[in-house]
Formats: structure tokens, C-alpha cells, sequence
């Protein structure tokens, strides 16, 4: 009989110096744990190609971490904070997470940055948790004017240029995320070209992180979590470049949980299919994998669904086990943090 877990399995206990505040000085530079054997080995990131063979397929998310966070004023004075979660598809209206003493009602304004007014138009999204907002113009350009980079919330510094920089991967080119597939902030030129060197080859797909990706599971019966929705593309390339890849028996390595996120959302009930749409998959141990060989990923939060969705790829106490190793080596935390390499179990 299969073991019937709860959030507090998922539960560990990290010494908060680890929990990275700034990456590394340079992209490659981070630490890699190699988890795919029995017995884990330290490595380097930029050590990665030695790890793949040629005829692998690495697929990237592309998504561009928009700058989300703005501050602004209600008209009666009080102070907002918002993080914009997403943007409407060819509109001006944008759905907010909002903070402020007292919630603004529909048709208020609020300025933000003492550059612009945005109305609000009312309640939106999961059991009406977000606000829905109508900017003056187009909220790309108002936010990358005037926003700020929406950095995690154990991340206690303000934004800077160096993190305008660095919260943002060198493929990025898909603006729509509030949060980086950080999994790929470790890649830099040196490495892509180490790769193809190797003969590893790439593809992409698209999934717009929310802000849902750093909340803990706040009930013990997995059952009973909601899971945050996002929209996730696969292109028709990837589809055949992942058909390409089983047919000359490479392996499909997925860069980051976002990445696995959309390839096995698309492969739901059925082959993998092309196409776009929103995904709310909650992938928890006895999931079964259709698309994903090996996951690169950074260390996740205690408790969180990228918790719950690694030990399902890789097993619950091997994973168990690599996180007290990395912790016992000092391996850095999250975001900004250290990598490892794991293969499906």
C-alpha cells in the first residue's frame, strides 16, 4: 500500500544563513549537488555538460520576469503595496495582489509612484483574492517604467540594478512572469555553448510564474490544497523536438519545476500535445510522469508544492536525504541559491 503523505513530511529545518540573499558573482558559478545516484556528488554548475550526453534535449522556460511590485497612495492617503500577477491578454486591466490598511472598493484610484492612476474595477481570481485593475496605458510599459523587481519575500533587500540583472535569465524573452524559473539563473553564454559543444541540444516552452509558487501548503491533507493557476505554452517545435529526442534514445531534461510543470500539463490524459492554456496541475508522490527524463531545480521552500512535486520525481527519501546533505554542506537556498541534478525514480 502506498504511503499516504501530509504537508509536514515535507517539513525541514533550514538555518537561515543558507537562504541565499544575492546570487552568485557570476551565473555558472553556482554549486551543482549531482542527485541522480544513490550516493550524491558535489559538483560545480558549470560542470553541467559533462553531465548530459549528446543527443539530450534541455527545454528552458522563457518567460520574462516582469517588474510586478509597485507602491503607490489611495486618494483618501493611505499606502498600497501591489503586486501585479498577471496581465490581461490585449487589454489595459491587469489582476493585483494588494496591501493596504483598508481595501479600495470598485471605481477608487490608486496612484502609483506618483506617475499614474490605475481604477479599480473590483475582486477577481481564486475565492476573489486578487484586485482587478485598469492601467492609463499599456501595464508593460508602465511597469518597466515605474515598477520594481518583485523579489521573494525571504529576500530582504531592496530591489537593485544589479537584481534587474540577475532575476532574469539570459533566454528570458516572454514577459508575463512574477517570479524567475530560477532553475534557469544559472546559465550563462559559457554554458549554452559548453552544451552545444556537447551536442545537447535545446528547446523552450512558456510558463508565466505566479506569485502562488512561494506559498506553503497551510493544510495537512494534501487533498484539500488549491493550487494556484498559471498559463503555460508548449510550441509544436518542442513537441517534435522531444519526439526527436525518444527516437534516438536521449534523455528530456527539464530545466526547473515550471518547465516540468507545462511539459506534463500538456501530456495530461494523452500524448503531449502543442498548444496553450492555464494549468493548476498539483504534481504530489504517485504522480505519473509521461514527459520528463531529468530536473534541474534549485532547493525549494519547507512545505511548498515544489517540494511535494521533486520527491514525487525522485523519490520521497532520496530527495529527503539530498536536502540534509546540502544542508550539511552548506549548499545555498532558493532563488538566489545553489542547483541539483535529479533523474525521474
Amino acid at each position: 500500500m502506498s504511503r499516504l503523505f501530509t504537508a509536514s513530511d515535507f517539513d525541514f529545518a533550514l538555518p537561515p544563513e543558507l537562504i541565499a540573499q544575492h546570487p552568485a558573482p557570476e551565473r555558472s558559478g553556482s554549486r551543482l549537488l549531482d542527485g541522480r545516484a544513490a550516493t550524491p556528488v558535489d559538483r560545480m554548475f558549470r560542470d553541467l555538460h559533462g553531465l548530459l550526453e549528446a543527443g539530450d534535449l534541455l527545454v528552458f522556460n522563457n518567460t520574462l520576469v516582469i517588474k510586478a511590485r509597485l507602491f503607490g497612495v489611495k486618494s483618501t492617503g493611505g499606502s498600497v503595496e501591489a503586486l501585479i500577477e498577471r496581465v490581461l491578454p490585449g487589454t489595459q486591466e491587469v489582476w493585483a495582489h494588494m496591501r493596504a490598511s483598508k481595501s479600495p472598493k470598485p471605481g477608487a484610484l490608486v496612484r502609483f509612484n506618483d506617475a499614474f492612476d490605475a481604477e479599480v474595477l473590483g475582486r477577481c481570481g481564486p475565492d476573489n483574492g486578487l484586485f482587478h485593475l485598469r492601467f492609463p496605458s499599456d501595464p508593460f510599459e508602465l511597469l518597466d517604467a515605474h515598477g520594481h523587481v518583485p523579489l521573494p519575500p525571504y529576500i530582504t533587500h531592496e530591489d537593485s540594478g544589479d537584481d534587474v540583472r540577475r532575476y532574469q535569465t539570459v533566454f528570458a524573452r516572454e514577459p508575463g512572469a512574477v517570479a524567475a524559473p530560477t532553475a534557469a539563473l544559472h546559465f550563462d553564454e559559457g554554458v549554452l555553448a559548453d552544451l552545444a559543444a556537447r551536442g545537447v541540444v535545446t528547446a523552450h516552452v512558456t510558463l508565466h510564474v505566479g506569485a502562488g509558487t512561494f506559498q506553503p501548503v497551510r493544510v495537512e491533507t494534501l487533498a484539500e490544497h488549491k493550487m494556484h493557476s498559471e498559463w503555460f505554452q508548449v510550441p509544436a517545435e518542442t513537441v517534435a523536438a522531444i519526439a526527436e529526442t525518444r527516437a534516438r534514445g536521449g534523455k528530456v531534461v527539464a530545466v526547473g519545476t515550471t518547465t516540468l510543470r507545462a511539459l506534463e500539463s500538456a501530456a495530461l490524459g494523452c500524448a503531449l500535445k502543442a498548444g496553450a492554456r492555464e494549468t493548476d496541475i498539483f504534481i504530489t508522490p504517485g504522480f505519473e510522469f509521461q514527459v520528463v527524463d531529468r530536473l534541474l531545480t534549485n532547493f525549494h521552500l519547507p512545505k511548498s508544492t515544489l517540494m511535494m512535486l521533486v520527491s514525487a520525481f525522485a523519490g520521497y527519501e532520496p530527495v529527503m536525504d539530498l536536502y540534509r546533505h546540502a544542508i550539511a554542506e552548506q549548499y545555498r537556498f532558493f532563488s538566489y541559491g545553489d542547483a541539483m541534478l535529479l533523474a525521474r525514480r
